[in-house]
């Protein structure tokens, strides 16, 4: 997806409209987006969660955000300053979960969290089709994503508080 983003003229210059490049690109984003749903919902309705998928599902999400988000920033279709605060948080947010495994602190996925992510998934849609409002969606999505990051903070910091009693 990233590279096709990136490759819009392998598109054009086989004689296809560049809104081939888009549809493309918008296909395997929910492709990817589609498959990383059920790969949760089925590890829970089997009960076959691990630490290490705790780890790797935020993980493989924010790789495949953030390779569209910077795919449509390089190609100017995405501001820098959203996608520097959606990075930055997603970055942070990461590490302090890390550090919250690592401390067998639990810092579930909270509603923000996920309502975020969903966000940012309508956001991209938009922006790799050109639709209208795709970038008033996009500022959307930077607010709930500084939102669910301060809430997970939040969340972190009860833990720990709570660990330390």
């Amino acid at each position: 997806m990233f590279w096709i983003i990136l490759n819009p003229q392998v598109f054009t210059q086989n004689g296809f409209d560049i809104t081939w490049n888009y549809y493309f690109a918008s296909l395997l984003f929910v492709l990817a987006s589609a498959t990383d749903f059920f790969d949760g919902y089925i590890a829970r309705q089997w009960n076959q969660m691990t630490m290490l998928g705790a780890i790797l599902d935020p993980l493989a999400d924010k790789m495949l955000t953030l390779a569209a988000f910077l795919g449509l920033m390089v190609m100017g279709d995405a501001s820098p300053w959203a996608i520097y605060i959606i990075i930055v948080r997603e970055l942070f947010i990461t590490g302090l979960r890390t550090v919250a495994v690592s401390e067998n602190i639990s810092v579930k996925a909270s509603w923000a969290g996920k309502v975020k992510t969903v966000g940012q998934m309508i956001a991209i849609g938009f922006l790799l089709m050109h639709w209208p409002f795709a970038t008033a969606l996009l500022w959307f999505a930077v607010i709930l994503t500084i939102y669910s990051g301060a809430e997970y903070l939040w969340g972190f910091k009860n833990a720990i508080t709570r660990e330390s009693k």
